[in-house]
């Protein structure tokens, strides 16, 4: 596929979103407000969070939070960039998301322009304009990076879904929640979230 290149992008209009491949140094040279993801180097546009997005997100960090301060882990909201290896080549990332909260136990990988590297735990919110994304492009992208386990919270039909990585690094569905309920990690025993009294 053919590689895009562009002196100066002020506009999202200005991207085709079919026919080209980016990459993360053509993201870190476009000037648009808008916010966007690239998988694979195919670009994604993100809508603007509800308030009941960032109200679960919000009692999430700080319950999570709360959880690993005196663990050498760190919980770390959107918008920070995150690299993945997926359809990298060479030492061009072709993928670089904005997951709503994830948790990084090798400090290694966080460093001043985001994060290098799967995260241990992802978080995702979900909305009408989002659900395609975080429930196909994104799942494959953090099974095939290893993110460990990932959460994702659909507030407006009240269910949350449960991953976690088998052996053969694939993700089971650990635990389909059919109501915003509590929620236990499994690969931090103890980290236990009641999503349910998130609700305002």
């Amino acid at each position: 596929m053919k590689e895009y290149k562009f002196p100066e992008i002020t506009r999202l209009d200005q991207l085709n979103e079919d026919s080209f491949e980016y990459s993360y140094s053509d993201y870190m040279k476009w000037q648009f407000q808008e916010r966007v993801e690239i998988i694979t180097g195919k670009i994604f546009p993100m809508s603007a969070p509800t308030t009941l997005h960032q109200h679960i997100i919000g009692e999430l960090f700080f319950n999570m939070y709360s959880f690993f301060k005196y663990i050498s882990c760190n919980v770390i909201l959107s918008p920070i960039d995150v690299r993945l290896p997926v359809g990298k080549q060479g030492n061009t990332f072709k993928t670089v998301v904005q997951p709503d909260l994830c948790v990084i136990c090798d400090n290694s990988k966080i460093v001043p322009q985001g994060i290098i590297g799967a995260p241990d735990l992802v978080v995702e919110i979900l909305s009408p304009s989002n659900r395609q994304i975080e429930m196909h492009e994104k799942f494959e992208a953090y099974q095939a990076s290893l993110v460990r386990e990932y959460w994702i919270i659909h507030p407006g039909e009240q269910w949350m879904l449960q991953y976690v990585l088998n052996e053969i690094n694939l993700y089971d569905l650990y635990k389909k929640h059919e109501n915003l309920s509590r929620i236990e990690s499994v690969i931090f025993p103890g980290l236990i979230v009641d999503v349910a009294a998130y609700k305002p």
